[in-house]
């Protein structure tokens, strides 16, 4: 297949990258290099099979073109984190709506054969039941969530329309290598691991006893991969490992002292997919376990020598915002 990756040289984007490659399809890949690196696809950069575009996907003019005979497209492009978000909600809106709706027009200018969509499980809010299931309750507690739920819409409602076939995953806690190393403050793994390397302290979040379904990286690119190959359309499916873990014991894998801060409204307490509709649907479950997962992680831990270093004091600044909008 001659495929399509937005924001293929980013986290998930470059494993996604890889295992085209590796099962022998052309990849064209969108990254406008905010934080996406050639580096992430290093073992695949000299093949003639891939190709590197640097464009923004809020300039349909810019990336058209290259949707010429494309067979499958991957959305993963975007802009993640709550705490940014908060801040500036129309460059969120910009890149994540605007956007989405600019990748979904080329595609269906182009009649491409299948659009996968990267959505974000942060739509279930605070869930009411865990398991959560592509059922439960949407609750938007934030732009991003917001954001890529919105995005999300327009995957399925433009699908139906114009007859585009479409698949929406809803990614959990995804973590790995390549994990974005810049910007405003994110996520817990980056956020320890670099505490780790300069022996500084880990900052959990309230008690830590909070729990996340944390789902290795290269489980969530075949995810993607099966997606793309299965005849479904207009689907919304989970894509987590179905099994959580709180922080307490990430940090217990990573091996650090701790010191606790502020509890922040607004996050959840558990966050746990129900599998059982990708399992049903795409014979797809996790290969990866969070064990093994973390031994990878570790074992390239300097991957994360140049991130940015959070403590308490900076944590606060960054997340001024949060506490000023979510109050009791």
């Amino acid at each position: 297949m001659k495929t399509l990756v937005t924001g293929g040289l980013g986290f998930i984007g470059s494993h996604l990258v890889e295992l085209l490659m590796k099962e022998g399809h052309s990849v064209i890949v969108i990254d406008n290099f905010s934080t996406g690196r050639l580096q992430n696809v290093a073992s695949c950069i000299k093949n003639k099979r891939l190709k590197i575009v640097n464009a923004d996907i809020t300039h349909l003019e810019d990336i058209d073109k290259h949707f010429s005979k494309v067979d499958w497209v991957f959305h993963l492009a975007g802009i993640a984190d709550i705490v940014p978000s908060i801040e500036n909600p129309l460059k969120y809106h910009n890149v994540n709506v605007n956007g989405t709706v600019n990748v979904l027009l080329s595609s269906i200018y182009h009649k491409v054969k299948k659009f996968v969509y990267a959505a974000s499980s942060s739509c279930y809010g605070i869930a009411k039941h865990v398991p959560t299931s592509e059922e439960d309750k949407i609750q938007l507690c934030h732009p991003y969530a917001l954001t890529k739920y919105i995005g999300e819409r327009y995957v399925i409602g433009l699908g139906q329309i114009y007859k585009l076939p479409v698949i929406s995953l809803r990614l959990f806690n995804v973590y790995g290598l390549r994990s974005r190393t810049s910007g405003a403050y994110g996520a817990v793994m980056g956020v320890f691991l670099k505490q780790k390397l300069e022996n500084k302290p880990f900052t959990i979040v309230g008690d830590g006893t909070q729990t996340r379904d944390f789902i290795y990286v290269t489980d969530v690119a075949r995810a993607f991969y099966e997606a793309a190959k299965s005849n479904l359309s207009s689907h919304i499916i989970n894509v987590g490992s179905g099994k959580t873990y709180s922080i307490n014991a990430l940090t217990q894998l990573i091996r650090g002292k701790k010191i606790y801060i502020p509890n922040r409204l607004g996050e959840p307490e558990c966050t746990l997919a129900d599998i059982s509709k990708i399992k049903r649907l795409l014979n797809w479950e996790p290969k990866i376990s969070f064990e093994d997962g973390m031994k990878k992680v570790l074992e390239n831990i300097e991957y994360w020598r140049n991130a940015p270093l959070w403590d308490e004091k900076s944590i606060k600044k960054a997340t001024k915002y949060w506490f000023k909008y979510f109050k009791k």
